[in-house]
This record gives structure tokens, C-alpha cells and sequence, in this order.
């Protein structure tokens, strides 16, 4: 091998090293996360104060485009730059070790400061897993390039490197990094097993007040159509935890406290449970969903009268002389919602949900106990993995989304999807069903009106309604003829307000205008 091929190799091995040292750095903080908490391992520091640090617009985008991966997403991105980091740092400590292996402790501090300064974060100690994957990462990479720059042993005279001397120890970190990744999730999954034995514990009461039988005629009989009643597993998940809070019910409290409050309270999984339990379809929507996009979804709730325990703890609305009129919901992971009081104490069927579709809360969906409050969009009522109630004014604190430009109160807007034909559909001519659904949560569908191309508007058939806080499904036979054709889609709600065609971004309140499909009948 020529001088010229040597240092090339070199330059290889020393990008590898920073590879594996990042590896290395990535593992020991997995392991020593688990020993902390999962929330405190980099890539989740790091791209959970990414998010928080994201302009509303972006995140809009993000939703968008990669709907419920879009933390997937973002975890690989971070991955990816890290790994990219780690290749220039391998070649930078081929010449310069010690400044090499300080930029890695540098990222380290980085990570640390992130963990520590997240909303969630009570404790230094979320700050260590970070720390000590950078040591563990510098102490590699200086180790693995002093390996480059080491001396040949006599028995290979010439190469200037002990090149077996590098193979050995690169074999052997990469080797020690995967085992301590492996025994840090096994030890993760280990720290989530109360909570996950604690969920398959649960045995739901029956409600001592059972939502009403769905109506016959509620569900369709259109191929295409959404479903009722959305399945656990299809019901739409937005929110901004990149690890998923896995909480043990035994230990999990709820704290109620603020202003007007005169009975602080401070509520066990089980005081729920002992308390009147009601049963309730709902219907939610968030307010990142597009006119005509997936975020919407109904389920069966159970839980408890999130009025009825405010009342206990002496609270009274606004219009009953309550001095708060804001309520801020702190879920465990520091996610802030503030919801009007007054909505939530005005006789709507606003829950401490902890059923979802005749089981206990999914993780994904806040187990073990939610909010569910209807006619309001998600970022302002449905706080999951609840753990903090506070009573203050919007005049005084401003909760999570409202400090990025969202609109302090958001009242669900009237709207309508078509679900069926799908855009670019081709169907073939004679009596086409257009079907979908509808929806303006705590007013609920008076009309639903269909238009083709530019001609008239339409009434569609309305299936039944089951109650006025959950979406209606809608029919229209359409007498297709060949060629291009756009369908569009409008609803009325019970106060007479019609869907507006006026167009909107999802920022700061919701998207308003009309949903239109492009088919072509053959």
C-alpha cells in the first residue's frame, strides 16, 4: 500500500470511528436512560425541545406531509445529522484527537442542557444519560484514532499503524455499544411493565349512565364510507411526545388547584373508578386536520364529569361569579391546554375519559386518564396523560399552543369530508354514491349539501343522528355522466351557520372552506 493509499484508508477508518464512537455515545445513553427515564435520552431531549422550538407553520407542514410518522420522521433526521457529526469528527480527530473527542462531549452538553430545560423535566438527573453517552463517545474516539496514529508492532514493520491493532478494538466497542443499546431497552421495557401490568389490570365499572344506543341508519351500508364508530387502532393520533408516556395507574394522581378553588383535590386512578362513571360518544377533532384530511375521528368514552369533580373542589364558572376562566391541564410529559371554564361547567358531556371503545385508555391515547370535552378542538381540551388541573385566567398564562400563535379559544369549526369516490376516482357511468361525513361537535348537522361542477346545490341524505357532539354521515346518488367532474361538499349546523367557502390555514384556529374531489367517469 503507497503512502497516498494509506492515508485515504486512514481517513476511512478515522470517519468509522466517529461512527462507532457516535454509536457508542447513542447506546450508553440509552442504558443510562432507562435507569433515569426514557424522556431523558438524547435523540428524545433533542428532538423534543426540536419541536418545541419549531415555528407553528413548520409543524403545520410536518403534519401534513407525514402525518402520524411525522416524529419518526424527526427521530431519523436527528439520527442521520448525528451520524453525519460523527464522520467529520472521526476525520477531525485523526489530526487533532483531543479536539475531536471535546466537540463530542460538546454535543453532550448540548443534549444534557435539552433534557434538563424541557417542560417535563423536574430533576438534573435527566441531563446524565446525555452526559455520559458524550463520555462514553469521546473516550472511544479518542482511543479508536490513537489506534490510527499508533506505531506498527515489529512483525509488520512499514505500515507506520497498527491497522490490526484498530480492527481488534473497533470489533470489540461495536460489539460493547449493542450490548449496552440491547440491555437499555431490555431495561426500558422493564421500567414500563408496572404501567403496562397496571392497564391490564383495569376492569371498567359499567357506567351508571350508558351512552344511548347508536341509531339503526347511524352507519351507512356505502362501501368507502368512515366507519362509525372508529376502531382504537385507527383512531388519529397528533400531539408532541416522541416517547410515548407509559404511566403506572397505582401511582398516577390528578391535582386540582388554582383560583375559586376551595377544596384543593387530589384524586387517585381508583377515586374515578369509585365515582359515577358515564358513558358518552364523542366525536374529536384537531385542529392541525385540513379541510377534508383524516384528523377526526368518534369513540365511545367512559369516564367522569370533569364538572362535577370542579364543583367538589368549589369551583364556580364565570357566570357564576368564579374568579378563573381559564383551566390549564398539565399532562405528564409537560404538554400545557388551556380550556374555557366555562365551556367545560356548561352541561356538555365534558369527561375525565379513562374508556376508550370498551377498554381502559390506550398509551397512545392518554392512559390512564384524559380529557374529552366536546365542540372544542383537541389543543384546548383533550389533555392526555393528564396529572395537573390549574384554575387561572387567560389574562394570566398562556398554555403551550397559544404561545405559538394559536388562537386561545377554538370552538370546533362546521365541517363536512366527502369519503367516497375517492380524488382521481374512475368510475364508470350510471348512479354513483358520493357518502362521507360531517360534523360541528355540541350543534350538531342540520344539512348536508352536495354540488357538481358549477351547477346547484343539492341536499344529500342524512343518516341518523345519534347525538349532537358526534359526526353524521351523509349520501348523495349521483347520476354520473363521462368526462371530468369535481364534486364538492357543504353542511349547515343546528344554529343555521353553513360551512364557509372561504378558504383558511389550519393556524390560528382551524381550516375552514369546502371539500372538493376530482373524478373521472368513464
Amino acid at each position: 500500500m503507497t503512502a497516498s493509499e494509506s492515508l485515504w484508508f486512514r481517513r476511512l477508518l478515522a470517519a468509522l470511528s466517529g461512527l462507532l464512537a457516535g454509536y457508542a455515545a447513542l447506546a450508553v445513553a440509552e442504558l443510562a436512560a432507562a435507569a433515569v427515564r426514557p424522556e431523558a435520552g438524547p435523540v428524545a431531549a433533542v428532538g423534543g425541545a426540536a419541536i418545541d422550538r419549531t415555528p407553528a407553520p413548520v409543524k403545520d407542514w410536518a403534519i401534513r406531509t407525514f402525518g402520524e410518522s411525522d416524529k419518526l420522521v424527526l427521530q431519523l433526521g436527528i439520527v442521520a445529522v448525528l451520524a453525519a457529526l460523527a464522520l467529520m469528527l472521526g476525520l477531525l480527530a485523526l489530526r487533532h484527537r483531543r479536539v475531536g473527542a471535546s466537540a463530542v462531549l460538546l454535543f453532550g452538553v448540548v443534549g444534557a442542557v435539552a433534557a434538563t430545560t424541557r417542560p417535563d423535566s423536574d430533576s438534573f438527573a435527566d441531563g446524565v444519560p446525555s452526559l455520559a453517552g458524550a463520555l462514553a463517545g469521546a473516550a472511544l474516539l479518542h482511543w479508536l484514532t490513537g489506534r490510527l496514529t499508533a506505531p506498527a508492532r515489529a512483525s509488520a514493520p512499514g505500515e507506520g499503524w497498527d491497522r490490526r491493532g484498530f480492527l481488534i478494538a473497533a470489533s470489540a466497542a461495536a460489539v460493547a455499544s449493542t450490548g449496552a443499546g440491547v440491555l437499555g431497552r431490555a431495561l426500558g421495557t422493564s421500567r414500563a411493565r408496572d404501567a403496562v401490568a397496571s392497564r391490564a389490570a383495569v376492569v371498567l365499572p359499567r357506567p351508571d349512565s350508558s351512552a344511548a344506543p347508536v341509531p339503526r341508519g347511524a352507519q351507512l351500508r356505502v362501501a368507502g364510507v368512515s366507519r362509525f364508530v372508529t376502531p382504537n387502532k385507527d383512531f388519529y393520533r397528533v400531539d408532541t411526545a416522541l416517547v410515548v408516556p407509559k404511566v403506572d395507574a397505582t401511582r398516577w394522581r390528578l391535582r386540582i388547584h388554582g383560583r375559586g378553588v376551595n377544596r384543593p383535590l387530589a384524586l387517585s386512578f381508583q377515586d374515578l373508578l369509585d365515582r359515577e362513571l358515564v358513558e358518552r360518544d364523542i366525536t374529536l377533532a384537531c385542529v392541525s386536520n385540513e379541510v377534508g384530511g383524516p384528523y377526526v375521528g368518534n369513540a365511545r368514552w367512559v369516564g367522569v364529569r370533569l364538572a362535577d369533580v370542579l364543583a367538589e373542589a368549589g369551583v364556580r364558572p364565570p357566570s357564576k361569579g368564579g374568579p378563573a376562566d381559564q383551566l390549564v391541564a398539565r399532562s405528564v410529559d409537560g404538554m400545557t391546554l388551556g380550556t374555557p371554564v366555562e365551556d367545560v361547567m356548561d352541561g356538555r358531556d365534558a369527561l375525565l375519559a379513562i374508556g376508550m371503545n370498551g377498554e381502559p385508555l390506550p398509551f397512545d391515547h392518554g392512559f390512564p386518564v384524559r380529557m374529552v370535552v366536546p365542540g372544542l378542538y383537541g389543543y384546548v381540551s383533550a389533555c392526555k396523560w393528564i396529572e395537573d388541573i390549574e384554575l387561572t385566567t387567560f389574562d394570566a398564562y398562556d398554555p403551550y399552543w397559544v404561545k405559538r400563535k394559536w388562537a386561545r379559544r377554538a370552538p370546533v369549526k362546521t365541517q363536512s369530508r366527502i369519503d367516497t369516490p375517492k380524488p382521481f376516482a374512475r368510475p364508470a357511468a350510471g348512479t354513483v354514491m358520493v357518502a362521507g361525513v360531517a360534523w360541528a361537535q355540541h350543534r350538531g348537522i342540520d344539512r348536508v349539501e352536495v354540488r357538481v361542477d358549477d351547477g346547484p346545490w343539492q341536499r344529500a341524505d342524512l343518516a341518523a343522528e345519534a347525538t349532537i357532539d358526534t359526526w353524521r354521515q351523509w349520501s348523495f346518488p349521483w347520476k354520473a355522466t363521462p368526462g371530468s367532474h369535481t364534486l364538492t361538499v357543504r353542511a349547515t349546523d343546528r344554529t343555521g351557520r353553513t360551512q364557509t367557502e372561504k378558504r383558511t390555514r389550519t393556524i390560528p384556529d382551524g381550516a375552514s372552506g369546502w371539500h372538493s374531489v376530482v373524478v373521472t367517469v368513464d
